[in-house]
C-alpha cells in the first residue's frame, strides 16, 4: 500500500468513505475559484462534521507532511481557497451548527461552514441583524469571511468582518485546538492570539467556529436611491446620517447587467457613474442631480460580479484608494489604455474599487499595471478580497519590511511544517 492509500484511510478512520472524495468529476468542484482564472488539483478532498474532526484530520496531514487548504463556499476571487500543488482540501461546509442567539448581548456562536445568509436569516428570527452582507451571501461562509476579512456593503455603518468577531475557535497546524468562545464581554488575561486568525487566509491555522456580534435592525424603513453623477466626488458628498451602504458603478457595469439581465435603464440620460445609496434618513438631493428611489434598485449592483463572468473569464482586482483620490484613480485606470473591457465598480465610502477586465490577453500585465497606480496613489493592493496567490508577490513586494519580517516569524511558528495553505501569500 502506497503512502497515499494510507493516508486516505487514515481520513476515512475519522469522518468515513462518504466524506474523503477522489472522484475527478466530484472533486472538479473543489479546485476551480469562482473567477474561473485560477484551477488546481488535489490530493483529495475531505469534510469534516466537527471540530474534533478537523483536528484528527490535520494531525494526520502534520505527521505526513501532506499540506492542506481550508475552503469554506469556495467564494474567492483570489485563487486563495484552492489547492494548486495536489493539496487536501479541507471543506468546512459540514461545520454548520447555528447556536442560539443570546438576546442580551446581542451574540451568536456558529460553525464556520454557515452561509452568511443562514446567520442573516438566524439573527433575523431573534429581532437582531448581522453586521456583514454581500452579495454571495447564500454561499459565502462565516469561515471563509473571517479568514479573508469581508468587507460588503455594509462597512460604512457596521464596519468589517473583524469588527464582528468577539470570539474563534481553531485548529492548528499540529492539530491542536485553541478557543476563545466563552462569552466573557471583558478580559485582560495576556495577549488573545486567536484574532491574528482573521484576514489570515487559513495560513496560521484553520477557523472551525466564530462567536459574533449581532446588532439591532437599523430602522424599519430602509430607501434605496440610484443617482447619476460625473464623478465619484459627487456621490461621496451624500454620505450622512442613516447611510447604511453606499456602492457605486460605472457606465459599462450598467450596460452590462441591462443588456445580459434584461433590466430597464433607470435613467433616459447616460452617466459616467452611478451611485447606490441605502439609507434610513433620507438625503437631500438637488434638483439638478438626476435620482430614483426603489428598493429593486439593488439588483443592478448585485447582478454586476455574474454579469461580468457571463462575458468571460476576469481578471479581477480589489482595492482602495485614499478617498480624495478616487477620481484620479478611475481616470489612471482609464489612461492605461488596457485591452479588452474595463468595469470599475465597488464601495464608495471606503474607496474601495473592484477593477474587472475581461478579454485581455496578459492578464499579470493588467495586475501589475493597474497595481502601479495604485501604489503611487498611496492605497492598498488588497481591500476586501484577501491577497491569496494573486497577489502574494505584490504585497511582499509593497508591504511593509518590519510588518513582512513579524508576520513571516509568526508564520514560522504557528507552522512550521508549512501545511496550511503553503501557496498562499507566502508561496503564492
Amino acid at each position: 500500500m502506497s503512502p497515499g492509500d494510507s493516508v486516505l484511510g487514515a481520513f476515512e478512520g475519522v469522518v468515513g468513505a462518504d466524506h474523503v472524495l477522489t472522484d475527478s468529476d466530484i472533486v472538479a468542484g473543489y479546485v476551480r475559484d469562482w473567477t474561473g482564472r485560477w484551477t488546481g488539483d488535489a490530493f483529495a478532498v475531505v469534510r469534516p462534521g466537527t471540530a474534533e474532526e478537523v483536528q484528527a484530520v490535520v494531525g494526520i496531514c502534520a505527521e505526513s507532511r501532506v499540506p492542506l487548504v481550508p475552503q469554506g463556499g469556495n467564494t474567492g476571487l483570489v485563487g486563495g481557497s484552492i489547492p494548486h500543488r495536489g493539496e487536501v482540501v479541507l471543506s468546512l461546509r459540514r461545520l454548520n451548527r447555528l447556536g442560539p442567539v443570546d438576546a442580551t448581548t446581542k451574540e451568536v456562536t456558529v460553525g464556520a461552514g454557515v452561509t452568511i445568509g443562514a446567520l442573516r436569516s438566524h439573527a433575523g428570527e431573534a429581532g437582531l441583524e448581522y453586521g456583514v452582507d454581500l452579495a454571495s451571501r447564500d454561499t459565502a461562509t462565516v469561515g471563509g469571511t473571517i479568514a479573508t476579512n469581508a468587507g460588503g456593503v455594509n462597512v460604512v455603518a457596521n464596519g468589517d468582518t473583524r469588527r464582528q468577531v468577539l470570539g474563534l475557535e481553531a485548529v492548528l497546524a499540529d492539530g491542536s485546538l485553541v478557543s476563545t468562545l466563552g462569552g466573557m464581554v471583558k478580559e485582560s488575561t495576556g495577549p488573545d492570539p486567536l484574532p491574528l486568525m482573521v484576514g489570515s487566509e487559513g495560513t496560521l491555522g484553520i477557523i472551525t467556529a466564530a462567536r459574533v456580534r449581532l446588532l439591532p435592525p437599523a430602522g424599519t424603513e430602509r430607501m434605496v436611491v440610484m443617482l447619476g453623477v460625473d464623478n465619484l466626488e459627487a456621490g461621496l458628498s451624500f454620505l450622512g446620517p442613516g447611510i447604511r451602504a453606499l456602492e457605486f458603478f460605472d457606465t459599462r457595469c450598467l450596460a452590462a447587467v441591462i443588456e445580459l439581465r434584461g433590466l430597464s435603464r433607470p435613467f433616459d440620460a447616460e452617466f459616467p457613474f452611478y451611485v447606490l445609496i441605502e439609507t434610513t434618513v433620507m438625503p437631500e438631493i438637488p434638483d439638478s442631480v438626476s435620482a430614483v428611489v426603489e428598493p429593486r434598485l439593488w439588483a443592478y449592483r448585485e447582478a454586476i460580479t455574474e454579469t461580468i463572468s457571463q462575458l468571460g473569464v476576469p481578471v479581477k482586482l480589489d482595492v482602495a484608494v485614499p478617498l480624495d483620490r478616487i477620481d484620479d484613480f478611475a481616470q489612471g485606470v482609464a489612461g492605461l489604455g488596457l485591452e479588452g473591457q474595463v468595469f470599475l465598480f465597488g464601495h464608495l465610502a471606503e474607496g474601495n474599487f473592484h477593477v474587472n477586465v475581461v478579454g485581455n490577453p496578459h492578464p499579470e500585465g493588467v495586475v501589475d499595471r493597474v497595481l502601479e497606480v495604485v501604489v503611487g496613489m498611496g492605497g492598498v493592493i488588497a481591500s476586501e478580497h484577501g491577497i491569496g496567490v494573486a497577489k502574494a508577490a505584490w504585497w511582499r513586494r509593497s508591504a511593509d519590511p518590519a510588518t513582512l519580517s513579524m508576520g513571516r516569524r509568526v508564520k514560522e511558528a504557528l507552522d512550521p511544517k508549512h501545511i496550511l495553505n503553503p501557496e498562499v501569500i507566502w508561496g503564492g
